[in-house]
């Protein structure tokens, strides 16, 4: 499975210090916005990755974008993470509405980076460029 996120958002890098720190089995790659990885992903579904409205998700040929990546995401941490999936019992549209609330003021409430950073040599493996 590989991510894709903006990589100069700051709740998004958070998201995805927080997905490495808890996936010990390294079930999750990414893709920064910056990289021709993350630029592909993101064409794919028709947004700009110069400012890309959802993280997306690509799991084998399917794509998830909005609440649903997010979701999938998290409960490919397995163990205990996989009672994440509760949160499909809210309804989609719903779901969905209260990503883009947030993702709209993400730059305004946690900042943005000048430059998507570099992951460190451990974690180098994990990104693709």
């Amino acid at each position: 499975m590989v991510l894709a996120f903006d990589g100069i958002c700051v709740l998004c890098n958070g998201f995805v210090r927080f997905l490495m720190r808890h996936d010990r089995l390294e079930r999750l790659r990414f893709a920064s916005s910056g990289s021709v990885g993350g630029a592909a992903i993101f064409a794919a579904t028709g947004q700009d990755s110069s400012n890309p409205v959802s993280v997306v998700l690509v799991d084998g040929d399917s794509r998830y974008l909005e609440s649903d990546a997010i979701i999938r995401a998290v409960m490919a941490l397995g163990g205990v993470w996989r009672l994440f999936a509760v949160a499909r019992i809210v309804p989609r549209p719903l779901r969905d509405a209260g990503y883009r609330f947030v993702a709209r003021r993400r730059y305004r409430w946690f900042g943005k980076l000048d430059s998507c950073p570099l992951p460190g040599a451990a974690a180098a493996g994990r990104f693709l460029r």
